[in-house]
């Protein structure tokens, strides 16, 4: 009758998407957006896209974080195909939300682009992916 009982509790957690984080995994930071655009004014992303044209001189990778669990550090690697160009280290202040950017110079080169956001741990968050055609 236990393993009954535990079972449907089991089954029942699963179905609503209840989950317990694993020893020492706890979530630091919730990423609510992850966007590239030609600049950022008044905190806020600007020209937001996924395809540039190759003579856009910097991308801006903006970023905004929520449910800060205690000051960290992200950082944003860019590469361009697989080749790592750039890696930006950024701090995250504990708190409901924490707005951030970093920038590439990408005049002229062409190609696949793609933005990783790395913990401090160094596990990749999220990622971004954009074209300079």
């Amino acid at each position: 009758m236990k393993k009954g009982i535990l079972l449907f509790v089991l089954l029942a957690m699963t179905i609503v998407g209840i989950s317990f984080p694993a020893s020492g995994q706890e979530k630091e930071f919730t990423i609510a957006r992850l966007v590239v655009g030609t600049g950022v004014e008044n905190r806020e992303p600007g020209g937001v896209a996924e395809t540039f044209p190759p003579t856009t001189e910097k991308v801006y990778c903006f970023l905004e974080a929520t449910e800060i669990s205690k000051d960290t550090e992200i950082a944003f690697v860019w590469f361009h195909g697989e080749k790592e160009m750039l890696k930006t280290n950024l701090p995250l202040q504990t708190g409901p939300k924490w707005r951030t950017f970093a920038n590439k110079n990408v005049a002229g080169m062409k190609g696949d682009w793609k933005v990783e956001v790395r913990d401090a741990k160094g596990n990749m968050v999220k990622d971004v992916k954009f074209k300079v055609e």
